[in-house]
């Protein structure tokens, strides 16, 4: 699950130097002084549908770690850590698909947000030779497997309302060299075939990753990778996933790649981006990084014509990698949440 860079998981034109001066992390994936503890215990099925925020038209999942580790706090009467947590358990984030078979747990989460009257924000990352045997490595094992997957996904989702952010850094990927040449053009392929195949689902909307700005410092670069990757048949791409990059950083950057993409329209992870990006390069920026604090909360209000979404795609709470005592990359990291959401300004 979510790792690099971004980032994942998770690094402008001369139009934007001023801002990439200011931008000090790069590529990233997801303090750490402590021991990560135990998961919390599983919640009971019958659990109900948490309400989202009245702003945000999106899924709160009733299931997630967040909102476990709430009722295992309160239990234990550390009711002043649960109430900060809340910050995280009571708003929306995407539920990320990796590989298995992706049906059961779609479907859960779709019955749940139908019930809630929300729409799901899912990620599909199961992409072959994945996060290039980093932290985040795996995918399916061949092109074959993926089309059953990604047709399994989109199956899964069905008439479901819902947001898919279609394999982070697997085209960023493309660009900076990471995954090799030869694999490039299967890679964009698939990208484009999964396009096709979600979007016969006639309530689902597609964001191809394209990274984010202290990633591929020019945009431009992104624009045909992009394109073969099926971007004119997607309702737009994603950026800062996993990342920590700040909102105008990344909407400035967003709006050069829209404008050179024929004004295609984007969404903005703000998950842990409330306090910018950690000084620094590499891994040391992008992984683990303390003094991080969650950003603008998910909503579809964001004043900016260009920008579909605010949303929270990379879980916060679920470690980057095995660095600064952290878990496995995916994996909830309940000390490293409650930082975030202590320092989050809302």
């Amino acid at each position: 699950m979510p790792g690099r860079r971004r980032h994942r998981p998770s690094p402008l034109t001369t139009a934007l130097t001023g801002i990439a001066l200011l931008l000090a992390a790069g590529p990233a994936c997801t303090p750490a002084p402590s021991a990560p503890e135990p998961a919390p215990p599983r919640a009971p099925a019958e659990a109900p549908a948490q309400a989202a925020p009245a702003e945000s038209p999106f899924w709160v999942d009733p299931k997630s770690d967040a909102a476990r580790q709430v009722a295992a706090w309160e239990a234990l009467g550390r009711n002043a850590d649960a109430q900060l947590l809340r910050r995280i358990s009571e708003r929306p984030m995407a539920l990320w698909v990796p590989g298995g078979d992706p049906g059961p747990e779609i479907r859960r989460a779709a019955r749940s947000a139908a019930a809630a009257g929300r729409t799901l924000v899912l990620t599909a990352y199961n992409i072959p030779h994945r996060d290039c045997g980093q932290h985040s490595a795996g995918g399916a094992a061949d092109a074959v497997a993926y089309r059953k997957w990604i047709g399994a996904f989109a199956d899964g989702v069905g008439a479901a309302r819902a947001v898919v952010i279609l394999e982070p850094d697997a085209v960023p990927h493309v660009v900076d060299g990471c995954t090799r040449a030869d694999r490039h053009e299967e890679r964009l392929r698939l990208l484009a075939e999964a396009v096709t195949r979600l979007k016969k689902n006639r309530n689902t909307k597609v964001y191809l990753d394209a990274g984010n700005p202290a990633w591929i410092p020019d945009p431009a670069k992104l624009v045909e990778p992009l394109r073969r990757a099926g971007l004119d048949r997607a309702d737009g791409f994603s950026l800062n996933v996993s990342n920590f990059q700040p909102d105008a950083a990344a909407r400035a950057y967003g709006a050069a790649l829209s404008k050179a993409a024929h004004g295609k329209h984007f969404v903005l992870d703000t998950s842990r981006n409330g306090a910018g990006p950690l000084a620094g390069h590499g891994q040391e920026a992008w992984c683990n990084p303390p003094g991080r604090a969650l950003g603008v909360p998910p909503t579809d209000r964001t004043g900016d014509p260009l920008v579909d979404a605010y949303l929270w795609i990379k879980r916060p709470g679920e470690s980057d990698g095995p660095c600064r005592g952290g878990p496995s990359a995916g994996t909830w990291w309940p000390d490293y949440a409650l930082g975030l959401a202590r320092r989050a300004k809302e």
